[in-house]
């Protein structure tokens, strides 16, 4: 596998995982704290999150089926950008998988 599919994985976990904080912190403004301003918030930031889970998706499945993973941990890391934090944690945990699996472009083993 290359460096570059877990990269790839790691930049939109990281990004997926920010967004939903956001977004959660956002919600509780709205609606428990009613804050000004916080609709405007939580619907920019839900849009923006929405459309990057789709890319976390495709790179997280794509990281998954190159490291050929069972279908409830492929599960799992799709569900963690749908819980808030969870996506932080799982990455780490993917990238401690996966990093032997990783070759640089001369073909040996990447320092991750």
């Amino acid at each position: 596998m290359k460096q570059g599919t877990l990269t790839r994985y790691r930049v939109m976990a990281y990004v997926t995982g920010v967004l939903l904080v956001l977004l959660t912190l956002g919600v509780i403004a709205k609606y428990l704290l009613d804050m000004n301003g916080a609709a405007g918030f939580v619907t920019a930031v839900g849009i923006a999150h929405g459309w990057l889970y789709v890319v976390y998706v495709v790179f997280a499945f794509d990281l998954g089926s190159k490291a050929k993973w069972p279908l409830g941990k492929l599960a799992w890391v799709l569900l963690a950008g749908t819980i808030p934090t969870a996506a932080f944690f799982v990455e780490r945990n993917v990238t401690r998988e996966v990093a032997p699996l990783v070759v640089a472009a001369n073909g040996e083993p990447a320092q991750v």
